[in-house]
């Protein structure tokens, strides 16, 4: 008996992706819009000389954990 034969018809509606409502959809798609808006404010708010400055800390604790 394969996968397809156990699951029945079940199988079938897996694949097959379910549609939002409208309102939630809308409600959805204003919060991604507000993550993307508080990212880009996030990353304008940090200098760049900051950013590197950490991503050197690190690199430089992660040289000093491997040996």
């Amino acid at each position: 008996m394969t996968n397809a034969e156990q699951l029945g018809s079940l199988g079938l509606m897996a694949h097959v992706p379910q549609r939002l409502d409208p309102d939630r959809r809308r409600r959805r798609l204003e919060l991604l819009a507000a993550l993307a808006d508080a990212k880009s404010a996030r990353e304008h708010s940090q200098p760049q000389r900051l950013r590197g400055a950490r991503i050197r800390e690190l690199i430089a604790s992660r040289r000093r954990l491997s040996n």
